[in-house]
């Protein structure tokens, strides 16, 4: 039988977002329901990835030794919540550079899949932004918006591609994964 895995966006989905960026551990502050959202994906068989865009690095607002730090206390307080995460892939690189990794280009969700061995086209992608859908449809993933983080903003800006799901937050999201592949 295929892995079940759902890739999520961080920033917006799992945590609280910020226009300053997340740059300390203490900035890091877990959405009300998330990180029992991500418990119950993997009490239903699925493995928890997360992908994310994380220009902080790139534009020196902090380093990796603190990107390291705040995925930590991440997956601590996943733990806590009795789930976990299996991995987190992020592109370090400034919004102006040209790599293949920052969403919405797709090298994330291909390193996921190749890294992972999964057919992506059977990924569940929660994120809050169009960049989060566009490199989910990029793979042919399975995109879904929140309304948390940048999620009202995206869903306001009418430029959502049509057939994408829309939950009120990860919680919600998560519920409908769930109630699909059961």
């Amino acid at each position: 039988m295929p892995m079940k895995c759902v890739i999520l966006d961080r920033d917006g989905v799992i945590n609280f977002d910020s226009e300053q960026f997340i740059k300390t551990p203490e900035e890091w502050r877990p959405i009300p329901g998330s990180l029992e959202a991500i418990a119950r994906l993997n009490q239903a068989g699925f493995r928890v990835v997360v992908a994310s865009n994380q220009s902080g690095v790139g534009r020196g607002l902090f380093d990796m030794a603190t990107l390291n730090a705040i995925h930590a206390k991440m997956h601590r307080q996943v733990a806590q919540a009795g789930g976990r995460i299996d991995a987190v892939f992020f592109c370090p690189h400034a919004a102006d550079s040209r790599c293949a990794c920052r969403k919405p280009r797709p090298g994330l969700f291909l390193e996921i899949g190749s890294r992972l061995h999964v057919d992506l086209k059977a990924v569940y992608a929660v994120g809050d932004g169009l960049r989060d859908v566009e490199a989910a449809l990029a793979v042919g993933a399975q995109p879904m918006l929140v309304r948390t983080g940048k999620g009202r903003r995206t869903l306001e800006s009418g430029q959502l591609p049509a057939g994408v799901r829309v939950y009120d937050d990860l919680s919600q999201a998560v519920q409908a994964i769930i109630d699909a592949t059961a």
